[in-house]
């Protein structure tokens, strides 16, 4: 059971990643994170309120606020890097590091022991996500005179560096993002199973409460249609169900192992990207989605 729920995290948060980044892209990071930060404050809201929850203790609601600091600052470098064009980068750089951090301190800190089965699926998982999101051509939909975010040019992706689809501005985005990756699940997972849903609630509240102070920079921005404040807002409610999910997970399995699954959502822009935009998939993304069933498979008998 607490496979099925990492997994359907994983695949919520690439779905949110996706549409997220694709949004960025016309609109202001700043503007899809706050407002998909109150989105999801409002779907937490709604499901704590439906949700059994015994023994809600004020040390739980505090993992969960620190937890929803870790969300707002993953979620405004990510958008970030997002917008400049630098999917390739942005998102295997902070999935890869972000689980390298969360294992690390799950097998130290938190006493976790995975299984043999279970470390091979760890280990397996790296390469198999790095594939996936690396192996495919430089992503050139920001090219000159093409997608701006806000009210500045999205750069092309791939002129940075040696390695295709490299940018250091974007790479730093990736793993700014994967701290904050990191403090999101590691504080969530330590909330108590009686607290019910509202650590998520505590999360999202603490993650607006961080970003409404830049609100005064960007307020120009945020002048948009009604359609945009929606989906930024959809976009956050599919986040923090993915949260919700993964809360749920992390009470019934090892921090180590859940982190993990839910942390295989680069694969699915991949797919979406072959689904909805006929993308074309080379040999290194086949066998890193290869890599990645294998790797579920393997976390699940572990």
């Amino acid at each position: 059971m607490a496979a099925l729920l990492a997994l359907t995290s994983a695949a919520l948060y690439g779905i949110v990643d996706f549409a997220g980044g694709m949004l960025s892209r016309r609109v202001h990071f700043a503007v899809v994170t706050l407002l998909g930060q109150t989105g999801g404050l409002l779907l937490a809201l709604v499901v704590a309120l439906a949700a059994p929850a015994p023994d809600v203790r004020l040390l739980d609601v505090a993992w969960g606020a620190l937890s929803g600091l870790g969300s707002a600052t993953a979620m405004t470098y990510l958008n970030r890097g997002l917008s400049r064009g630098g999917m390739t980068v942005v998102v295997p750089v902070s999935a890869l590091t972000g689980v390298a951090l969360s294992v690390l301190c799950g097998v130290l800190f938190l006493g976790d022991r995975p299984a043999g089965v279970a470390w091979l699926g760890i280990c397996l998982t790296v390469p198999a996500l790095w594939l996936v999101s690396y192996g495919g051509r430089p992503d050139n939909r920001a090219g000159s005179g093409g997608i701006r975010h806000g009210d500045a040019p999205a750069t092309q992706a791939g002129d940075g560096g040696e390695v295709p689809g490299f940018r250091a501005g974007a790479a730093l985005d990736g793993l700014l993002a994967s701290v904050g990756v990191a403090v999101q699940y590691l504080g969530l997972a330590q909330a108590g199973a009686g607290s019910g849903v509202w650590p998520v609630v505590a999360g999202r509240a603490a993650a607006v409460l961080l970003l409404v102070p830049g609100l005064w920079r960007s307020a120009g921005r945020f002048r948009q249609p009604a359609a945009v404040w929606g989906s930024a807002a959809a976009i956050g409610a599919g986040a923090a169900l993915a949260l919700i999910l993964y809360l749920w997970a992390a009470q019934r399995d090892m921090v180590s192992v859940v982190v993990v699954l839910a942390s295989l959502y680069p694969a699915v822009p991949t797919v979406l990207g072959l689904t909805l935009l006929h993308e074309r998939v080379n040999f290194r993304q086949t066998a890193g989605l290869a890599g990645a069933m294998i790797a579920i498979l393997l976390l699940t008998l572990g």
